[in-house]
């Protein structure tokens, strides 16, 4: 089978693979689609603990093809997402029902191989059916559910005013789960105006559009509408111009939400006055767990109607390209489709 490898950070190849054989607890899938993300861009540079060699891609959904002899509740043509990761259940965090940090975690396209490829095995366990969802829908499962995770971790108050950096696909899945869940006013800050224009119809009642770079202005202009500040600001982008600001967004008692990902060796300087005087809150939230099946309810409820999000489509002998585009402003979302 053909896929993606790579040998080191930035060094990578279509490579030809033995295509996998499913073990007793697993399925054989054919990759019908795989999303590229930013976490994909920080594999790109050799962040995030990838293992050599590796074949990333850690979104994507796909047709069973076999299955091994223990298998009881998948089958052979039905369509399935894919939950990337496998924890033991036995070490401390999984004891504490903290599973997004298991000490023995296997993470399909992080430290196991990923979907960037034509093929992939999975455990039956982990696969969920979505013979009801489109592909260019099913292929959202995993960002989705990392989005409900980061909600649990938020425990947002219903009548929060809330402002999100960001309009990417995750700010936009954030926008529609925010949107239904009680937020009473919800700005989505962005630089693209063709993102903004999707956060309006995921639900944002304002959208102002910024320069990163330049934060000033834009700090005057939204603490102008709302003088107090917010009860959460959300970051959604990794970039440390926004971050900088966000304390001073955030009303007195209320919180800063770190979701983006920023480079892992970047620091961020916090007033440690201004959190203890006025009783802000700082949180952050890191992949997702026990959250998979729900987001897959989310899309079928239509809460997220993510289709319209993939811009651009590349073929696995176009990866270079692809994790370019991903990282520029006319790309929303760019997927890998190996059959191309």
């Amino acid at each position: 089978m053909r896929a993606i490898q790579y040998d080191k950070p930035e060094s990578w190849a279509v490579v030809d693979l033995p295509t996998p054989t499913p073990a007793p607890d697993e399925v054989l899938i054919r990759i019908l689609l795989a999303g590229i993300c930013g976490t994909d861009r920080h594999l790109h540079l050799g962040e995030f603990g990838p293992t050599y060699p590796l074949t990333p891609g850690h979104e994507f959904v796909g047709e069973v093809v076999a299955i091994g002899h223990r298998a009881s509740s998948i089958y052979v043509g039905q369509r399935v997402a894919v939950d990337n990761c496998w924890q033991c259940g036995e070490c401390t965090s999984c004891r504490r029902k903290m599973a997004n940090f298991c000490e023995r975690t296997v993470a399909q396209g992080v430290n196991a191989q990923g979907g960037f490829a034509e093929f992939i095995v999975a455990k039956e366990t982990r696969c969920y059916v979505v013979d009801d969802l489109d592909v260019e829908t099913a292929v959202f499962a995993e960002p989705v559910a990392c989005v409900v995770h980061g909600l649990d971790q938020l425990k947002m108050q219903p009548g929060s005013r809330v402002l999100s950096f960001g309009a990417g696909p995750t700010g936009l899945i954030l926008a529609s789960l925010l949107s239904s869940s009680g937020v009473c006013d919800l700005t989505i800050a962005s630089p693209t105006d063709f993102k903004l224009r999707h956060a309006q119809q995921a639900g944002a009642q304002h959208t102002l559009q910024i320069n990163r770079d330049d934060m000033a202005a834009a700090v005057s202009e939204l603490l102008s509408a709302c003088p107090d500040g917010y009860d959460v600001v959300i970051d959604a982008t990794g970039a440390l111009s926004v971050l900088t600001e966000a304390i001073n967004l955030t009303r007195t008692g209320g919180t800063v939400f770190v979701y983006g990902m920023t480079q892992e060796n970047a620091a961020w300087t916090v007033p440690p006055y201004q959190i203890f005087r006025r009783e802000l809150t700082i949180k952050g939230s890191f992949a997702q767990a026990y959250s998979f099946e729900r987001a897959l309810m989310v899309l079928r409820n239509k809460q997220v109607e993510p289709s319209s999000f993939i811009t651009h489509r590349f073929s696995l002998e176009e990866y270079g390209d692809a994790l370019e585009m991903s990282g520029k402003s006319e790309c929303l979302k760019a997927v890998i489709d190996p059959r191309m």
